[in-house]
């Protein structure tokens, strides 16, 4: 059964080429600000009509694996998370590329999305009943509690001024709170606006706050940014990390990998959740945490190797319970069903050959992936060599097709302007925009599960306080939240005794 599902795929010229194809254009998807995995996915699903169900589910596949990975293209070149899931990157590979390091963050970036890819390969094939069981012991209040803390990684994202990036981080779940609420169907803060009902969408959202500020901002600074220097792009050997620098970092590979796999089979977390838990646990455990932000490789290595070890965690689940972890994996669990496969405890028995035959596929796209990336990598680099003047714009063409592209509202792009208009106001008053974007991304999955736990429970939080999992995630939260506050305070404290201190001896003259 293994070698045959091993075969369908290696010995099926047509099959490669598919995977070939399906990661190509899944990159395209991932580069570009507006699209992403779910939509290239969603485009292709009705090509597979015809096709066999081992061609047709491989270039499902490796469209998501080509679009995860694609989204750290613009994340490192223009600052822009091409998906949701590389907003974490934006925080070093944009520094990094800004100090003439984009060849190797992009680089890097590839190489471990390539390891966290085939690790959670790994852990699809040899741990997917363990894992499948584990989460089968989080009920909706434990899945709450994650995305919580998982908020909570904001105030430790925000460095120096965590004040901010909370109150940042609230005005992103304000965001999230306009239109209908789940569950309920409660119409809040849209009494009046047909366009609201449905609330304000995660790409004109996202798109705004980190590509139209940014461009403004380069705008109304562009008298400055033209007396800077040009900085230099060094030149790129292999994938820009040296041997002793990956050498240092393979555990944070593997703790990274581990981490995202584990997010990855809870249902409805996504790959955003897993690389914010993957950067924070980074920054604890390293040596030079001050660094992140700043352009730490550690940081850009925990965010990509997460986001692309979830990608085969999401498909534990729905192949094992039938139960997506992500929109992703619905849809290619839709396109299971088309094919007459139903996912669940027996399908290893009555299609093992099919799914070997996409475990085969899972690492084959994640072959292509490292290696396509790779060959495209000075093309992606010398996009800094063009005037921002020039680029920008263009960058400006994209963002406005990609936004209206995801629904086909015109609303979208206004939407897009607008809080492109509000992100470079928050710039200008040194509030983080990115804790405001994660606030939006995470607070409707986080009220979904709570509202659907209380009423599962009747009403009761009890077991917000009563389970151990509850319990651990609330305490990592209170202490995630009270750390960067206590060291604000101290800082100030120490920073306002030396300015005393140095005041006295010129008293005393």
């Amino acid at each position: 059964m293994i070698l045959e599902g091993i075969r369908s795929v290696l010995l099926s010229p047509m099959c490669i080429l598919f995977i070939f194809i399906g990661v190509f254009i899944g990159i395209v998807f991932g580069s570009v600000p507006g699209l992403s995995a779910v939509m290239a996915v969603c485009l292709f699903l009705p090509l597979t009509y015809g096709l066999t169900p081992i061609n047709g589910i491989s270039l499902l596949c490796a469209l998501y694996i080509g679009a995860i990975s694609g989204g750290l293209i613009s994340a490192i070149l223009l600052k822009i998370p091409g998906t949701p899931s590389s907003i974490v990157t934006v925080f070093d590979g944009g520094p990094m590329a800004d100090r003439g390091e984009a060849g190797k963050a992009i680089g890097t970036a590839i190489l471990v999305s390539f390891i966290g890819g085939i690790i959670s390969v790994i852990a699809l094939i040899f741990l997917s009943p363990v894992l499948a069981s584990f989460a089968l012991k989080f009920t909706s209040f434990e899945y709450a509690m994650c995305v919580f803390f998982a908020m909570t990684v904001i105030a430790v994202l925000t460095g120096k001024q965590p004040i901010l990036g909370l109150i940042s981080a609230f005005f992103g779940i304000f965001l999230s709170c306009v239109g209908t609420a789940p569950i309920t169907s409660t119409v809040r803060f849209a009494p009046t606006s047909s366009d609201l009902m449905g609330g304000f969408d995660t790409i004109p959202v996202m798109i705004g706050f980190f590509a139209i500020s940014e461009i403004l901002e380069y705008g109304f600074n562009f008298s400055k940014e033209q007396k800077k220097p040009v900085i230099k792009t060094a030149k790129i050997r292999g994938y820009g990390i040296t041997l002793k620098e990956f050498v240092h970092n393979i555990r944070l590979i593997i703790q990274s990998s581990i981490i995202g796999i584990v997010i990855g089979i809870l249902p409805g977390i996504g790959g955003n959740t897993g690389a914010m838990m993957s950067y924070s646990a980074a920054q604890i455990t390293s040596k030079k945490p001050e660094e992140f932000g700043h352009g730490s490789i550690e940081g850009l290595i925990a965010s990509e190797t997460a986001n692309n070890a979830t990608t085969g965690g999401a498909m534990v689940p729905m192949l094992t319970l039938g139960i997506p972890g992500s929109g992703t994996a619905a849809l290619l669990m839709s396109g299971l069903i088309i094919h007459g496969i139903q996912p669940g405890p027996m399908i290893f028995k009555t299609n093992g050959t099919l799914m070997y035959g996409i475990f085969t596929t899972f690492a084959l796209a994640n072959i292509f992936m490292v290696i396509m990336e790779r060959l495209l990598l000075p093309l992606f680099v010398k996009m800094l060599s063009v005037p921002k003047n020039i680029l920008l714009p263009i960058v400006v063409v994209m963002c406005v097709l990609g936004c209206y592209s995801a629904n086909h509202i015109v609303f979208d792009v206004i939407c897009m302007f607008f809080f492109g208009l509000t992100g470079f106001f928050l710039r200008k008053w040194k509030v983080p925009v990115a804790p405001a974007v994660i606030g939006f991304v995470l607070a409707p999955t986080f009220e979904r599960y709570i509202r659907t736990g209380i009423i599962n429970e009747r009403g009761s939080l009890s077991r917000l306080f009563t389970s151990p999992i509850c319990l651990v995630f609330l305490i990592l939260s209170v202490i995630f939240i009270a750390i960067p506050i206590v060291r604000g305070v101290r800082s100030r404290k120490a920073q306002k005794a030396a300015e005393g201190g140095a005041e006295q001896p010129s008293q005393e003259e």
